[in-house]
Parts: structure tokens; C-alpha cells; sequence
């Protein structure tokens, strides 16, 4: 399974491993990645090995990067050929990002069959690449995705996720973190390293969130820094650089707000959590439309990066966390667009790509 770089693929790929081993406990999976992500962590820490190979990074504009393309490409799939050898693997399967285009060159001319993953809305270059020769094999995170031969499969999360009952787990969760067990509750995040305008714009409504009664998990990133106003020993406003629980963080929330990455649109819509999503401002675009379905369906709020202020959280986030019936409405919207059986669904179609039964 190759996928690497980011959260955005490898989180995915976990699952799906996960997956797979259940359905076929004697399944050996090894992951693909390159020395330069979260992959060298986070996949040891899931079980799985991991074989590395250089990173291939694709340009988006013409310049000398570009022209470096070809010849990393070939050294790429030079050292991917020699981790089939050793592998001998049925069916490779990919998950975008700049490790997968190798395993899909060196797949294809070994014609090991191939399965694609597009974790978001938009599609990623590496995969749109591969869909072309893999007929009937292109899962999609979400129903609108414009890929060749793309099916509706949605995004795998992990089963500590998708398990989750938020309501059977909201004391646990606060307890976790030391919050009062019966105030509103706020949830922040940027992700896996945090959001400078998210940390910025919430912490600097501390005040206004205070005197409305809501309390605050606020998740920094193991780089970024909140800076709490007026009070910033307030057990009120508890601030994490890092949760590897999001279990209980989600639970212990009433409401959350966001990045609209692919894995957190995910997450948080199938556990019916109300989001306030605030894309990235630079790339492509494909945060926003990853979120949008579940915006239109009523069960989050679209806020641009430029547009999220302190006062913005306090005219929109404040009035949002004290009306009980709207979180509900936009919980239940949520709730009923989002597949939580994902995993299975795709490791299912990677077993019959490699010609086994589940």
C-alpha cells in the first residue's frame, strides 16, 4: 500500500491495512513511503512495515523542479521494482501523493493488478495518472469526485473513529481533558500541525466564549502557539499541542472548528459533530469541496481563512454553541452523508483485485 507524506494519505491506509487483516487474518501488508513523512512514525506505530523509496515530488508550474521529474521518476521506480521482488505482492494499492506514481509505474509493468484511493473532493495528479488503466478499481472518498472509473467507496477511518458512540462517551471525554462534564463545549484544531489563523482567531475570543459559558479543547499542533487573553490559566480554555485520542476529543465537543481536510471532513461528519470548516487558503481548492456536501446538507459552515476573526467566532461560533436544537439539526445532517464502513468496503475491493475472498 503506497501512501505517504501527510495524514491525508497515510491515516487511510492504516485502516484499510486494518481492514484487511480482518477480513483475512493472514493478509501480509507492507506500506510504501519515503523518509520525508509522517509515514516513518505512524506506520511502525500501526504494525505495518514500511519500505522506503525516494520521494518524486510533481510540480504543479514549469520550471527547473519539473524538469528534475524524469530522472527522480526513474530512480523511484528502480528502487520500487526491488521492493516487489522482495515483496512479491498480489495487488498494490495507492492512495495519491508523491510516493504512489512509482508503485503505479512499477505495478503496471509488472501487471500487478492496482487499486486507487482519492482521498479528496478534487482529484490528485498521481491519481488521475493511474485511473486511467485501472478500470473498476478507482474508490472515491466522496459521491462527486471527477475520476476515470471512480466508485463511491468514501474515505477509511480508523474503527477507534468510527466506532464511536459521542454521546455514550461525552463524560469519558471531558474527563479526559479535565473539563466541566456540563458546559457547552468547543473543540479547535488544524490538523496534525496545527493552523496559525485558527489558533490566532479563536484564542483572541477567549473573552466572548467565556462569558457565553462555553469551554474550549483547543488542539495547537506540536508547533503552533495559542495564546489565551485576560486569563491564560483559565481551565475553561485547555489547550493541547497534540491529542492522539480524538476519540474522546470529538465526544467531549458539542461543536468543532476546523481545516477541511479529506480525513477530518470525514471523521467529524460521520459522528454527526457539527464543524465550522475553514479551509487552507493556498492549493487547489479541494479543501472547500471537500466540505461542501455536508455544508449544503446543513450540517457544517464555510468560513474563508481571510475571514475568520475573533469577532467572526464571536458573532457566528457563540450564537452557534448555545442553540441546542440548530447543533442537532446540523448532528443528524451530517450524520446521514458520511459511510463509516469505508475500510471494509475498499479492503473488500482489494482482496478481490488479488484474487481472494473475504
Amino acid at each position: 500500500m503506497a501512501g505517504g507524506g501527510t495524514a491525508g494519505h497515510t491515516s487511510p491506509l492504516i485502516a484499510t491495512a486494518d481492514a484487511v487483516r480482518r477480513l483475512v487474518p493472514d493478509a501480509e501488508v507492507t506500506a510504501l513511503g519515503t523518509s520525508r513523512g509522517i509515514e516513518v512514525r505512524v506506520i511502525p506505530e500501526a504494525g505495518l512495515p514500511l519500505e522506503l523509496i525516494p520521494p518524486v515530488p510533481l510540480p504543479r508550474r514549469p520550471g527547473a523542479e519539473l524538469l528534475r521529474v524524469p530522472a527522480r521518476l526513474r530512480a523511484a521506480v528502480k528502487d520500487t521494482h526491488a521492493v516487489l521482488d522482495r515483496v512479491r505482492p498480489d495487488v498494490v494499492v495507492g492512495f495519491g501523493g508523491y510516493v504512489s506514481v512509482p508503485a503505479y509505474v512499477a505495478a503496471r509493468r509488472r501487471r500487478i493488478p492496482i487499486v486507487v484511493h482519492e482521498g479528496n473532493a478534487l482529484p490528485g495528479i498521481a491519481n488521475k495518472f493511474a485511473a486511467r488503466f485501472c478500470t473498476g478499481l478507482v474508490a472515491t472518498s466522496f459521491p462527486d469526485t471527477e475520476i476515470p472509473h471512480g466508485q463511491y467507496v468514501g474515505l477509511p477511518i480508523r474503527k477507534l473513529i468510527s466506532d464511536t458512540d459521542r454521546a455514550a462517551m461525552r463524560a469519558e471525554g471531558r474527563a479526559a481533558f479535565g473539563l466541566d462534564p456540563d458546559r457547552p463545549t468547543l473543540l479547535v484544531t488544524g490538523g496534525s500541525q496545527g493552523a496559525k489563523r485558527i489558533n490566532d482567531a479563536v484564542s483572541a475570543a477567549a473573552h466572548a466564549l467565556r462569558a457565553a459559558g462555553i469551554q474550549v479543547l483547543h488542539v495547537s499542533g506540536p508547533r503552533g502557539e495559542v495564546k489565551v487573553a485576560d486569563r491564560p490559566d483559565d481551565p475553561a480554555y485547555v489547550v493541547e499541542p497534540y491529542v492522539d485520542r480524538m476519540d474522546l476529543a470529538y465526544s467531549a465537543a458539542d461543536a468543532l472548528v476546523c481545516r477541511c481536510g479529506s480525513n477530518t471532513v470525514t471523521e467529524v461528519s460521520a459522528l454527526g459533530l457539527p464543524a465550522v470548516f475553514v479551509p487552507l487558503p493556498h492549493g487547489n481548492g479541494e479543501q472547500a469541496l471537500n466540505a461542501r456536501a455536508v455544508v449544503e446538507a446543513g450540517g457544517g459552515l464555510l468560513v474563508d481563512d481571510a475571514d475568520l476573526t475573533a469577532e467572526w467566532v464571536g458573532e457566528h461560533v457563540v450564537p452557534l454553541l448555545a442553540d441546542r436544537a440548530r447543533l442537532d439539526r446540523m448532528s443528524r445532517a451530517a450524520e446521514g452523508l458520511i459511510r463509516r464502513d469505508a475500510d471494509e468496503r475498499l479492503a473488500r475491493m482489494v482482496l478481490d483485485a488479488g484474487g481472494y475472498a473475504a
